[in-house]
């Protein structure tokens, strides 16, 4: 039976530079032609020898490329026939029809509509929230650690190993609980994560089930919110007083699965939450089978008296989970943290995270541990509280009075403070001028709920943290902004 002749090639557009990778070159230009139809299934292409005098290349270089198109399946080789292009019905890909592409998942829609900003950037200025004196991490000890263990790490760290996280970090983290926090735990119970967010996001991810109740405290942390609404929660507003969580409002919310709560020092308004509240808070979660999770995010940074005891340790039925991070005592590019849950829970929260990823880069781990069992951390704790107390006070020594703005409230914990202010337009406007100024602060408005604000008066403030820069920075800083403001000087 007589074949059909061979379909023309047109290999006319073929530039190879000598300086590259002549294989490489010829191979790229002709899978090309051949996905865009220029080359079309069926096709003889040219023996090698006649490629290579046509394209004055040497046979090699031609066999080469042939040889990849071959082990793709771009072409094919018949017998006594020649090498022909595959015939392959959807070698081409189709145009992409936009309109008939499927509806976002329920997370894909919710991060849309939220515009979340990314946090800032670059070197810390005054006042940013969240930073803490990361000018004062003791740098070269770190790196001497690393390099140690780095040069014989062990054989047993250099697997995917235990996705709950080092067993020594996990040790010394639980040891550093009981005696400083007063969290009685064990290792078991603990699992390390990247950094508070992840911890809060697996809570979300494992505790709650599409339209379940969520309480977050309002004003609050924000991101911890749209952790919990990516999985599918209906969060509640919760509001938050001189005493911390409204625990009357939290038990009138029916069907609430889950409260978020930052006790030690509320973010973003740094009350710390009552003794009664906590009791009520922990009748609550026992009452309706809930979960509480306890982020304690600048916990280390008490300036009268020792830090306080964690909501966690009056927990005597398993429902609270706390979340703990050393990126407020060491730096936010450090990623570390961890979670201490109910010994219940440790397996199904560790097996989740290997999903995700195995466990926290293990040099950083196993950094980490040698670095708190030599000493190194809790004398950097120490120095870290006293740079915030030092720092805190320089702002609160050079506050000017500013109208429209009450005065600076007493700071005894953490590394931010909020003054509130008369309304939303004069924050807005003290917001302005101070960035204009290049000074960063957040306004209060931003940290509620847009459907639970409470009012402009209310949600109106200014949120700024002191720990970032040193105390001569922020004498600047405030010359800046008394220049900015029109106050006198």
């Amino acid at each position: 039976m007589p074949t059909s002749p061979p379909l023309p090639v047109d290999l006319s557009g073929i530039r190879l530079d000598p300086a590259l990778g002549l294989a490489r070159q010829l191979y790229r230009a002709l899978r090309e032609r051949i996905l865009d139809g220029r080359l079309a299934g069926g096709a003889r292409l040219p023996a090698s020898r006649d490629l290579a005098r046509l394209l004055d290349i040497s046979r090699n270089t031609v066999t080469r490329a042939l040889d990849q198109l071959y082990a793709e399946g771009y072409v094919e080789g018949r017998v006594g026939a020649g090498t022909y292009v595959t015939e392959l019905a959807s070698i081409r890909p189709e145009p992409r029809n936009t309109a008939a592409d499927p509806r976002p998942s329920a997370a894909m829609a919710y991060l849309r509509e939220q515009h979340l900003p990314p946090p800032p950037d670059g070197a810390p200025r005054a006042f940013r929230i969240g930073v803490p004196a990361f000018d004062l991490f003791p740098f070269e000890t770190w790196a001497r650690l690393q390099a140690r263990f780095w040069r014989r790490p062990p054989a047993a760290c250099l697997g995917y190993g235990d996705p709950a996280g080092d067993p020594r970090l996990r040790e010394l983290v639980a040891a550093y609980l009981r005696s400083g926090r007063g969290l009685n735990c064990s290792a078991q119970q603990v699992v390390i994560t990247c950094g508070a967010q992840q911890a809060i996001a697996l809570c979300a991810q494992l505790l709650v089930r599409p339209g379940d109740r969520v309480a977050i405290e309002n004003p609050g942390y924000r991101a911890a919110g749209h952790a919990f609404a990516v999985a599918g929660a209906e969060l509640r507003g919760v509001t938050v007083d001189g005493e911390g969580l409204d625990t009357r409002e939290l038990a009138a919310i029916e069907r609430c699965r889950l409260a978020y709560v930052t006790p030690s020092h509320q973010y973003p308004t740094g009350v710390t939450l009552s003794l009664a509240r906590r009791l009520e808070l922990l009748e609550w979660a026992e009452r309706e089978g809930g979960w509480i999770v306890e982020d304690d995010y600048d916990g280390e940074y008490r300036y009268s008296g020792v830090p306080l005891a964690p909501l966690a340790a009056l927990d005597r039925q398993g429902r609270v989970l706390y979340v703990g991070t050393f990126c407020k005592i060491a730096f936010p590019a450090l990623r570390l943290g961890y979670l201490v849950l109910p010994p219940a829970l440790v397996e199904p929260f560790a097996r989740r995270r290997a999903l995700d990823m195995r466990h926290s880069e293990i040099g950083t781990q196993a950094v980490m541990a040698e670095f708190i069992a030599a000493g190194h951390f809790l004398r950097h704790v120490r120095r870290m509280r006293q740079a915030a107390r030092a720092r805190r006070d320089a702002l609160l020594q050079g506050w000017p009075e500013v109208p429209g703005c009450a005065p600076l409230p007493a700071v005894e914990a953490g590394l931010h403070l909020c003054v509130p202010v008369a309304g939303v337009a004069r924050e807005r406007e003290l917001l302005s001028a101070a960035h204009t100024a290049g000074v960063e602060m957040n306004g209060l408005s931003d940290y509620w709920l847009p459907s639970e604000a409470n009012g402009e008066t209310a949600r109106a403030g200014l949120v700024l943290g002191f720990a970032a820069v040193p105390e001569a920075q922020i004498t600047e800083a405030l010359v800046s902004l008394r220049r900015a403001w029109k106050l006198p000087a």
